[in-house]
């Protein structure tokens, strides 16, 4: 990125969430940091700059670059270590899990997000608004929605949610979500509540402990993951919008990261028997539940241009071919078929950098049968970092 001085940096946070900071690398910089990898030493670091730059690093300038990176939680160290933990226990000690995005990625008090989220179904790109009690037709079994942030995606968002209104009688809503900082676990539950400016989306603490029985697997391991991730947090904010005067409903929250781990294998996602048994696990949970459930993957599309690792800006013929690779993926989703939408990612690579791959090919792995819908197809087209996304039925 280029800053407001014209400098070029790198910029680095952590997804995870463990440091606010951001850090702002410029080339030099970015060369030593880049050494920081727990294998060389600082007077291999010095000597290596050395012999590229023929620039001697004093030994009280590395100790400072050392002490800066440490002090904001950007060095795997025993100070971060300790952070981790502190931040950790705290969110696993909490009665509930907070709402994290509240007063940025949305409005914090509910009148101000009630008038913002009005507008996502009023605005000409909108669906229009619910039609409460009078639309019939096919019983809506799944959603595809976007988790993008309101500001760029809410009518894209309403154009999946405004179905999902009018054609779904579900007390319960199986949320998988995107985990961006990746997992070491397949799978991640939490039985604590989501908090919302509109109120809590309470678990299903019934429904999580049947799935725990059948996983024999650890799927809390991962739970502070949950602390910062917005993809599961922005579906629980539309269902508290939907819902919360209406009808009572819980949420049973999951965050996934395997489908990129089996394209780095070289490996199908379900040649990790965990995947295989918790989605089996959490299928048959649901078979046997009275609960009247419906499954929402909050999952975005494409990540191309310079802010996700490609040397180059994008242009329109960049993004229409970005949409014509989504487009030939969601036809897999139409289709209802969790093997060729993998497929399709492990022909290509993964170029686009696909972030829902792992809720999509749960959702499709629980909805065997089911038809599929494109309701909404968008782009966000920022020449610096585009992201695409879509809202999508299943009946």
């Amino acid at each position: 990125m280029t800053t407001e001085d014209g400098r070029r940096v790198v910029a680095i946070r952590d997804p995870r969430g463990y440091t606010g900071s951001v850090l702002m690398l410029p080339p030099p910089l970015l060369d030593i940091v880049s050494m920081f990898d727990g294998e060389h030493t600082l007077r291999e670091i010095q000597e290596t700059i050395m012999r590229r730059h023929g620039e001697l690093l004093d030994t009280a300038r590395m100790a400072g670059i050392v002490d800066t990176l440490d002090e904001h939680g950007f060095l795997d160290s025993s100070a971060f270590a300790e952070r981790r933990q502190a931040i950790d226990r705290a969110f696993l000690e909490a009665p509930a899990r907070p709402a994290t995005h509240a007063g940025g990625a949305y409005a914090a008090t509910p009148a101000a997000l009630r008038t913002t989220m009005d507008r996502f179904f009023a605005e000409p790109d909108g669906p229009g608004a619910i039609q409460w009690g009078v639309p019939a037709g096919p019983t809506l079994r799944g959603l595809i929605a976007p988790h993008i942030d309101f500001h760029r995606g809410g009518p894209a968002y309403a154009w999946g949610y405004r179905p999902l209104a009018e054609h779904s009688d579900a007390d319960c809503f199986v949320i998988l979500g995107t985990c961006h900082a990746g997992m070491t676990e397949p799978f991640a539950l939490t039985t604590k509540d989501y908090e919302t400016p509109l109120g809590p989306a309470p678990v299903d603490r019934d429904l999580v402990d049947g799935i725990v029985r059948r996983a024999g697997q650890d799927l809390f391991a991962g739970e502070p993951a949950h602390r910062t991730e917005h993809s599961i947090e922005f579906q629980a904010v539309f269902l508290r919008y939907l819902f919360a005067d209406r009808r009572e409903v819980t949420i049973v929250p999951i965050l996934a990261s395997f489908v990129h781990e089996a394209l780095l294998r070289g490996q199908r996602p379900e040649d990790d028997p965990r995947v295989a048994r918790f989605l089996d696990a959490l299928a048959d949970t649901l078979a046997g539940s009275r609960r009247r459930a419906c499954v929402i993957a909050g999952a975005d599309l494409a990540h191309v241009g310079p802010q996700f690792g490609d040397p180059d800006e994008v242009t329109p013929g960049w993004l229409r071919d970005v949409e014509r690779d989504d487009r030939e993926l969601l036809a897999t989703v139409q289709a209802a078929d969790p093997h060729a939408f993998f497929e399709l990612a492990r022909r290509d690579g993964d170029r686009n950098r696909v972030c829902g791959l792992s809720p999509i090919y749960a959702l499709l792995r629980l909805l065997p049968a089911a038809r599929g819908e494109v309701r909404r197809y968008a782009q966000w087209p920022d020449p610096g970092g585009t992201v695409t996304f879509a809202s999508v039925t299943l009946t």
